[in-house]
């Protein structure tokens, strides 16, 4: 059971915008080979996308605070990252699982108001592709 909560709070927290890797763990799991990988993907895709829910209450909630001096964007980055945003739409959310990009996608979408609903449905179809890919990839280089 502790293999299962380290891979959930390592995705969940990897989808945040704090610095960590999720992928390892899920693989060094797989390679273990004493879970089934349905799990494991699932337990990895759903922490994940919670991170990334995480992020979207972050972005809703501090736009508020878009003038304070501590705010974590300038305006000017602000107003980049929404026009950005706003050229590629809901879309954009597919990407949510790229590296170093993804999370702040998330934010934005918050920040914006993003309807919920469909953001989820984009962010845990970007996800769970992402595990999906990397689960395929481990099991033919190990098969």
């Amino acid at each position: 059971m502790i293999a299962y909560f380290t891979l959930f709070a390592s995705a969940l927290i990897a989808a945040t915008i704090l610095p960590l890797q999720s992928e390892a763990v899920l693989v060094a799991l797989m390679l273990d080979g004493t879970r089934p990988v349905a799990v494991l993907l699932m337990v990895a895709t759903v922490g994940n996308v919670l991170g990334a829910v995480v992020n979207w209450g972050l972005g809703r909630f501090l736009v508020r605070f878009k003038d304070r001096r501590w705010f974590p964007a300038s305006q000017d980055r602000l107003q980049q990252a929404e026009r950005w945003y706003r050229r590629y739409g809901l879309w954009s959310l597919l990407a949510s699982w790229v590296p170093i990009i993804g999370d702040p996608i998330t934010v934005i979408a918050g920040v914006l108001r993003a309807p919920f609903w469909p953001f989820l449905a984009l962010v845990t179809l970007a996800k769970a592709g992402r595990y999906l890919v990397l689960a395929a990839v481990t099991l033919a280089w190990v098969g």
